[in-house]
């Protein structure tokens, strides 16, 4: 009898060791993460962190049996660090912070591989420090005897469980996990009024962020389920109508449309280049132009020169979404994944009712981002994928941009001779990061002065992508298409991050203003028509969902004779505009004809900077109604989205 109390009050004292450990030891961590996402440590933060951590080991002492408890708490322990290393590299990549749903995009890994890798720095490791050390440990004591083992262990752990934590007991656990949950919980409900995911994240700690996502993504599921589509569309237009998007008379009235048909009955070519910032253009390195091609384009084209990124969770993917629907992407979950479902009005519809095919080309596996399902939905005709292309091994992606373009003139040309008018989308990869070129394709120096590599690495991927484009306009007018073709040309996303290093080389060898917020998400947007010479610079703002729209009054397309729900807007009609940014920045962020907004968290305590000078703002009181319009559409639109309904399988 002794001997058995003996024993179950050492076991309980490794338990009480173990609980306090592993309490320990995911505090530190979610500490690291908060210093790794924040640049420091809050009082408030690692309170809530710390009452997080105590409700998640409070629940494995109570469900975890004793005999159980070191293999499982060591197995969570891994897990937790795993997801803890993940989440670093996503926020540095995305400059948000992952939520559940993010784990949605764990199949994507794999294909981009060699973007990650630049990622990862030697401090991020810390995480699997005590796992590491622990290692040495488990395999001397494994040699020892089993009763030696034990004796030590136990003697250890008894001394640490004593200094550390008195037994509190089952009911005094669960009443712990109960205690923390209510607390955790009364914090979760007052950030709920905070639209800016990282402000709401720093306050409420990396897990209980988690809950807070999951509440107010059911909340908005559950008050949209009830919806109906006809009365939000309403909304919308009553919205709309209240903004002076559009260019106006001295009385009120609006102006015709410029430029309305200037493209009607041409084909129409969309391409989407990999990760292409606004910067190069025009932009010479020791008297190289790093984009020749579309510097010369440009001068022929409509080139709209303060165009931003808009994308969402699903990245590129997000990019040919929103270029074909003009929906916000919700910045919850890749549209591609949550609304390929849908019955989605797109462009590729509203060509066909004008009598064209639609086809988009990419050179990876059409799965990648469930492009299968989402270019169904969208109402192409056909795709064509890794299997259509000669693997010249040009990246990880495998092909290159100018395989790509030599598959899509060959079919292009059939349309041609068999008189079927067209719609052609390619989205390029030659250019991912990490942006490595093959040698016997490289075509520019690039000088010892640019000492980043992932720069250095980038300029030559933008340059070669910049003379693909090249000979597939060559290919256009060898092949008689070019003279009936409208040509579109945009950047997905940004391709560097925000670092000083690399924004004081872009400024010192090419000799431009760069900063790491505005020209970050500055990307270019040309559109070439038939028998245009002529070009325009249009220096207003504009996002991705405005690519439709204008797009469509050059082919002749009335969206409002469509009734087609549209938000953005027509970029050569218009005089003021204000769209949102909401995932690489946080939802509230907003671009206007003057400033990039980014919201504290609200408006009073954001921050904005000129659109011309890239300094701060200080008086932002004149744009406090664009923050409002802008948070008002977003909501809109997702709730427009989330009320589509399901399309026939």
């Amino acid at each position: 009898m002794t001997m058995f109390t003996s024993t179950n009050k050492s076991r309980q004292s490794t338990s009480r060791a173990l609980f306090a450990l592993l309490f320990i030891l995911m505090l530190l961590k979610l500490s690291l993460l908060r210093y790794f996402f924040f640049n420091g440590l809050s009082g408030v933060g690692l309170f809530t962190d710390a009452l997080a951590a105590l409700t998640i080991v409070c629940v494995l002492d109570l469900i975890v049996p004793l005999s159980w408890k070191r293999t499982v708490y060591g197995a969570f322990n891994v897990l937790f660090s795993l997801i803890l290393f993940a989440a670093t590299l996503y926020n540095a990549h995305f400059s948000s912070v992952p939520t559940y749903t993010a784990l949605s995009e764990l199949g994507q890994v794999a294909q981009v591989r060699g973007s990650i890798g630049p990622l990862v720095r030697p401090q991020h490791f810390m995480f699997f420090a005590d796992i590491i050390l622990a290692i040495p440990v488990w395999l001397i004591k494994r040699r020892r005897s089993k009763g030696a083992y034990r004796s030590s262990y136990q003697e250890s752990t008894l001394t640490f469980g004593r200094s550390r934590r008195r037994y509190w007991g089952k009911l005094g656990v669960a009443l712990t996990a109960a205690f923390c949950i209510i607390l955790s919980g009364s914090f979760i409900v007052k950030g709920e009024t905070i639209d800016n995911e990282l402000v709401r994240a720093e306050n409420l700690g990396f897990l209980n962020y988690q809950v807070s996502s999951a509440i107010l993504t059911s909340k908005e599921n559950e008050a949209i389920a009830s919806g109906n589509i006809n009365e939000t569309i309403a909304k919308i237009n009553a919205l709309v109508s209240q903004y002076p998007y559009q260019n106006k008379t001295d009385n009120g009235a609006a102006v015709k449309a410029k430029y309305f048909g200037q493209a009607k009955g041409s084909n129409l070519i969309v391409l989407q280049l990999e990760s292409f910032q606004n910067f190069p253009i025009n932009a010479s390195l020791n008297g190289q132009e790093l984009t020749p091609v579309l510097n010369n384009l440009a001068k022929e084209s409509y080139y709209f020169s303060h165009f931003f990124q808009q994308i969402g969770q699903g990245n590129t993917s997000d990019a040919e979404f929103m270029s074909n629907t003009s929906i916000y992407p919700t910045g919850v979950v890749p549209m591609s994944a949550g609304y390929s479902d849908r019955d989605l009005p797109s462009l590729p519809k509203l060509l066909a009712k004008e009598g064209y095919e639609s086809e988009t080309y990419h050179v990876n596996d059409v799965t990648f981002w469930n492009r299968n399902k989402m270019y169904p939905a969208l109402g192409f005709t056909r795709y064509f994928d890794k299997p259509s292309f000669t693997n010249d091994k040009f990246n990880d992606f495998g092909p290159s941009d100018e395989e790509l373009y030599r598959v899509g003139v060959e079919k292009m040309t059939a349309h041609q001779a068999a008189k079927q008018p067209f719609y052609a989308q390619f989205i390029t990869a030659s250019s991912h990061s990490p942006f490595t070129v093959p040698a016997d394709r490289a075509r520019i120096e690039i000088p010892a002065t640019i000492t980043n590599k992932l720069l250095h690495d980038y300029l030559q991927a933008i340059n070669y992508t910049d003379y693909a484009v090249g000979q597939l306009i060559d290919e256009l007018k060898a092949n008689g298409l070019w003279d009936n073709t409208t040509l579109v040309l945009y950047g997905d996303h940004f391709g560097l991050p925000e670092e000083p290093e690399i924004t004081q080389q872009i400024q010192e060898n090419l000799n431009i203003p760069y900063d790491g917020k505005v020209s970050r998400f500055n990307i270019p947007l040309m559109i070439h028509t038939p028998k245009q010479t002529k070009g325009q610079v249009i220096e207003q703002p504009g996002g991705q969902l405005d690519i439709l729209p204008t797009v469509m009054n050059l082919m002749g397309v009335s969206l409002a004779q469509e009734k087609f729900t549209a938000f953005g807007h027509d970029l050569l009609n218009m005089d003021h505009n204000a769209f949102g940014i909401r995932y690489y920045l946080p939802t509230g962020s907003f671009v206007n004809n003057d400033i990039m907004f980014i919201p504290g968290a609200g408006f009073d305590d954001g921050t904005a900077y000129s659109l011309k000078t890239y300094e701060p703002v200080t008086n932002l009181e004149p744009y406090r109604s664009d923050y409002e319009h802008v948070l008002s559409l977003m909501k809109l639109s997702d709730e427009y989205v989330k009320l589509l309904p399901k399309r026939a399988p």
